[in-house]
Order: structure tokens, then sequence, then C-alpha cells
């Protein structure tokens, strides 16, 4: 008897880590962007979001525990309220900017979950293959651009936010000087100033300190026109060749709660 329930122990212990070692290679897996979503991959996630929405369904029965406090409590439901009006002054404007853009059909969603590890690279939203989501998709808020959808799964989404340090994650940007627009590359963030880089200026250009910065449409991927933030400062490289700005957005990376996915005409439902 002995042996027995020693050998189905080590059954147990086996399959605990079969599990654990699957969950392993499949979040390996997910954090390659270029790669195609397997079926077992998209159901497990899909799974986990699931699941993670239950866990996280707001508690209600605060007062209703035994010797709680009750001053604490209503300091608790206060900063409960205070977040929720701040929550739903984003959805208004989320709401808001869905007015001005004719060309897309904007479809708005609510962000999961962020990985404190790749805080700012990529976000995971409530929208997925099933609500027409489709892969480079751009996503925006109400103060202006904050990435493209990098992952689809069936009820959920993974976008690339504007701040991730992918070196292959260009967008084409255009400068709005005074004497007209100059083209440039977006491409990295730098998290002492807390801004954007925009490479690739002409040394001779006449761009200067908040100068406005929005997509050029030029690639196909993202739109003309999507404010993304102004020069805050303008750095010569060491040979003198070309310029690189640091512009600064409006969008608050750590807090973001509501965004909108942009569909063309064509996708949406």
């Amino acid at each position: 008897m002995f042996h027995k329930n020693k050998k189905n122990k080590r059954k147990r212990i086996g399959v605990i880590v079969s599990l654990v070692a699957l969950a392993i290679i499949l979040l390996t897996f997910s954090l390659q962007v270029t790669r195609k979503i397997t079926v077992v991959e998209d159901l497990f996630k899909t799974a986990a979001i699931t699941i993670q929405k239950i866990v996280m369904y707001p508690f209600t029965a605060l007062n209703g525990k035994k010797n709680v406090d009750q001053s604490e409590s209503y300091l608790i439901q206060k900063n409960v309220n205070e977040a929720l009006e701040k929550e739903i002054r984003e959805l208004k404007e989320s709401l808001a900017l869905n007015k001005t853009l004719t060309e897309y059909s904007p479809l708005n969603a609510t962000v999961l979950s962020r990985n404190r590890s790749y805080w700012l690279q990529n976000i995971t939203i409530d929208r997925g293959r099933k609500d027409g989501i489709k892969k480079d998709m751009v996503v925006v808020t109400s103060e202006g651009l904050l990435g493209k959808i990098s992952k689809v799964y069936y009820t959920s989404s993974e976008v690339k936010l504007i701040t991730s340090n992918d070196v292959n994650y260009k967008i084409s940007v255009s400068v709005t000087t005074n004497n007209g627009d100059i083209f440039a590359i977006l491409n990295g963030y730098d998290k002492k100033t807390g801004t954007i880089k925009v490479t690739g200026v002409d040394k001779n250009s006449d761009v200067g300190e908040n100068d406005v910065i929005k997509t050029s449409g030029l690639g196909g991927m993202f739109p003309r026109g999507i404010y993304i933030g102004t020069v805050k400062s303008i750095v010569h490289d060491k040979y003198d060749l070309s310029k690189t700005l640091y512009v600064e957005t409006k969008q608050n990376f750590d807090e973001i709660h509501y965004v909108t996915v942009l569909r063309g005409v064509n996708d949406g439902n």
C-alpha cells in the first residue's frame, strides 16, 4: 500500500511539472510577435482571460463583514468612486473621439491587463477576433496614437505601444514646421525624459520646439494625421548630419484604461 501511494504521488507530481512546463512554453511562444498564434495557444489565452475576468469581478460585500471599521470602509468606497469617475471621464473622451474618425469604424475596448516586466511594451484589451479585430490595426485614445494590434486571440488582443523598445517597430511621422511638413521616423522611447524619439531629421530642417508631430500616412499602416505629441527638445548627432527629436505626448502610459481600435470601413461588423 505504501509503495502504491508513493507511486501515485509521483504521478501527480509528474502531471503538475508537465503542466508548468507547458505553461512556460506557451508563455515563451506568446512573446514572439511575428509568430502565428496556434489553436492551442488561442484556447489557452481565451481561457486565461475568462478566468481573470471572473477573479477580478468587483467585490460588493465590504460592509457585510463583521467587525469592519465603517470609517475605513467609507474611505475605501470613496477611493473606488473616484477611480470609477475618472474611468467614466476617459470613456466619454474615447467616445467623443469616434465622431472625428470618419474613414474608419472605431471600436472601443477596455484594458484587461499589463505585464509589469513589459509595462511600456504592450497591453491586453478585451476585444479579439470575434469583434473583427485584425493584426496591425491602429489603436488610439483621446490623447492620440497609442500603438497597433500585435496579436489577436478569440476574445482578446495585444497592443504594442509606441513606447516599445522593438528596434524594428518604426512609424512614419510628419513634423509641422513654419515652412511646411517634413518627414521622419518614430522609433524608441527615452525613459529618463519620458519622451518618444523621432530620428532621421535633416540637420538643415527648421524644426523647432513645440512643433507638432503626427502620423504621416506613409507606409499604409497608420492613417495620416493622428496626433502624437510636440517637440520638447532637439539633439544633433555627433557628426552633425541629422537631428533627433524628443517628443512629449499627452498620453499617461502608466494609466491606460480605455482605448479605441481603428478598423477599416470594410472591416467593421
